[in-house]
């Protein structure tokens, strides 16, 4: 039995209640919301261990919520884990992007729920016990505070991306390939396109610069040493 908090947020009703009724069997505590801003409200009142969050909702989407989310520093690395029917390419690309950690698709399987559930919160916590500092090129990866600094600047990355930098720096002059990467930072039992590594590489390239991490066209990725 587990004692973490979920956010739940849909604005269907039914499938609010039928969510929260599996997710308390589990020994889940379970807050609900049926739009984007009441989420919000709710998640900066009482912030749960994970956010399931649907995509199609009024007044503020999913993909307009995880972007106030992640633009607040106490809300920034809580798990995301999106409820869509959409189940097309470019709105997985668009919420890897802002930096969820996984999608289930409508409609939910209870058993897959609970278990992508299960994987995305316990990689979490295994990696907020993690506290070090490593020392990359000109850069410190420090995990207790997931800030990576370099000289007198410190960036803020969202979980996904600071994980992906921090496995890349800590095998420095290794060429990893996407699978690993996926497997690796995301987890095995947690389904994301190919594509996942190459937009979070992206997008730490655009915050520290394109010099750190080097393409091995149809290989993968390196960390220069």
């Amino acid at each position: 039995m587990s004692n973490e908090t979920i956010l739940v947020v849909d604005d269907e009703a039914d499938l609010l209640d039928l969510i929260e009724y599996n997710l308390q069997k589990e020994g889940y505590k379970v807050l609900k919301a049926e739009n984007g801003q009441e989420a919000l409200k709710i998640a900066r009142k009482s912030p749960p261990d994970l956010i399931l969050l649907d995509v199609m909702m009024p007044k503020m989407n999913g993909i307009e919520t995880i972007r106030e989310l992640k633009a607040d520093r106490e809300l920034k690395n809580k798990p995301v884990v999106f409820l869509t029917a959409k189940g097309d390419e470019k709105t997985e690309l668009e919420g890897l992007d802002l930096g969820a950690d996984d999608f289930l698709s409508k409609p939910i399987s209870t058993a897959k729920l609970l278990s992508r559930i299960k994987t995305v919160l316990r990689r979490a916590v295994s990696n907020d016990d993690i506290e070090i500092v490593m020392n990359a090129a000109d850069l410190q990866i420090d995990r207790g505070r997931y800030v990576v600094i370099r000289g007198e600047q410190e960036f803020q990355l969202p979980r996904k991306e600071f994980e992906l930098l921090s496995f890349l720096a800590a095998r420095p002059g290794k060429v990893l390939d996407r699978q690993t990467l996926l497997n690796e930072v995301w987890g095995s039992n947690i389904y994301v396109i190919d594509r996942t590594v190459d937009v979070h590489i992206r997008k730490i390239r655009e915050k520290l610069g394109d010099h750190y991490i080097e393409t091995i066209k149809g290989v993968g990725y390196r960390f220069k040493s």
